[in-house]
C-alpha cells in the first residue's frame, strides 16, 4: 500500500479533519511506532502502528455519512478545552468515529454533515468545491433594497470582498425580517459580519442545506443517516439550489398559491442582485 502523510491517514481514519490532525500532529499528541509524529510524516497503514493520546488508530472498514441538527449553544467540535456543550455529546450513540465537516458557531443553528470520509471532507471544505450552502437568517430591525443588494453582491471583510451571493425576503414582520443567504464561501462567521456591516443585527441564524442535502424537518438536536441519493449528489459536486423547498411555508392552498407568487417575484430580485 503506498504510504501516506500522518495528517491525512488521521482524516481518513475519521480521528478529525486534515486540518484538527495537523495541530494534534504539532501539539505531540500523534506517535507512529511509539515515536513522537513530526508534520510530513509518511506511514504506512499496513505495517506502522499510529496512536493518538495513547490510543491506537485503525483505519475503518467502511465509510459513514450523517447530518445533525446542531442546536445553538453547542460548539462545533469533538471535544472543547473550556468544557462547554459540543456535537460530541449529541452523536454518542453514532457506533462511528465521525467527525464535523467544516463548522457552525456557537450562536447558529441547523445542518452539519458528519463523516469519517477524510477525502470527502476535504473535498467539500476546499474554496474550490464552490457547495452551496442555504442559510435562513432573522434580521433586525428591517432591510432596505440597499442593503439586500449590498448584501447580494459583496461585502468587505477583512480587506476581502465576499464573493456575490443570493439573498431573498422570505417574510417581514413588525421589527424583524426573514431572509435567505445561499452562498459558496465559508469564512468565520461570513453571514453575521455580512450582516454587521450594513447595519443589520442577526437575531437568528440556522442552516438549512448543503448543496442538494436538506436539514428537512429533523428535530435540533437529532442526527439522520445519508440517502444514498445525498451521497451521490455530494460525490459528483453538482450544487443542486434547494431554496424552493426550504422556503415553502406549511400551509394549505391559499399560502402556497401566494408563497409561489411571491417566489416568482423573489426569482427575478435575486437574479437582479446576484449580476451586480
Amino acid at each position: 500500500m503506498k504510504n501516506v502523510r500522518i495528517q491525512k491517514y488521521l482524516a481518513d481514519c475519521g480521528v478529525a479533519s486534515r486540518r484538527s490532525a495537523e495541530r494534534m500532529v504539532e501539539s505531540g499528541l500523534v506517535k507512529i511506532n511509539n515515536e513522537v509524529a513530526r508534520i510530513g510524516d509518511k506511514i504506512d497503514p499496513e505495517t506502522d502502528a499510529v496512536f493518538v493520546s495513547g490510543e491506537l488508530i485503525e483505519r475503518p472498514e467502511g465509510l459513514h455519512y450523517y447530518i445533525l441538527y446542531k442546536p445553538r449553544g453547542y460548539v462545533t467540535t469533538m471535544q472543547d478545552e473550556k468544557g462547554r456543550k459540543c456535537v460530541a455529546d449529541l452523536i454518542s450513540d453514532i457506533p462511528y468515529r465521525v467527525y464535523p465537516v467544516g463548522r457552525l458557531d456557537k450562536d447558529s443553528e441547523g445542518l452539519l454533515l458528519l463523516t469519517d470520509d477524510g477525502a470527502l471532507a476535504n473535498r467539500l471544505m476546499h474554496p474550490s468545491s464552490h457547495i452551496e450552502k442555504t442559510y435562513r437568517v432573522t434580521v433586525r430591525p428591517s432591510v432596505s433594497e440597499a442593503q439586500l443588494e449590498k448584501l447580494s453582491s459583496g461585502i468587505l471583510i477583512d480587506g476581502l470582498k465576499t464573493a456575490p451571493a443570493i439573498v431573498s425576503v422570505i417574510s417581514k414582520e413588525e421589527g424583524r425580517v426573514v431572509l435567505q443567504f445561499s452562498i459558496h464561501e465559508g469564512r468565520n462567521r461570513q453571514i453575521r459580519r455580512m450582516c454587521e456591516a450594513v447595519g443589520l443585527e442577526v437575531a437568528r441564524l440556522k442552516r438549512t442545506a448543503i448543496g442538494s442535502v436538506k436539514l428537512g424537518m429533523l428535530a435540533p438536536g437529532a442526527w439522520r443517516e445519508l440517502t444514498e441519493k445525498e451521497l451521490r449528489v455530494l460525490r459528483s459536486g453538482k450544487n443542486t439550489n434547494p431554496s424552493a423547498e426550504n422556503t415553502m411555508p406549511q400551509d394549505t392552498g391559499k399560502n402556497r398559491k401566494q408563497t409561489a407568487s411571491n417566489g416568482s417575484r423573489d426569482s427575478r430580485k435575486r437574479r437582479t442582485f446576484s449580476r451586480k
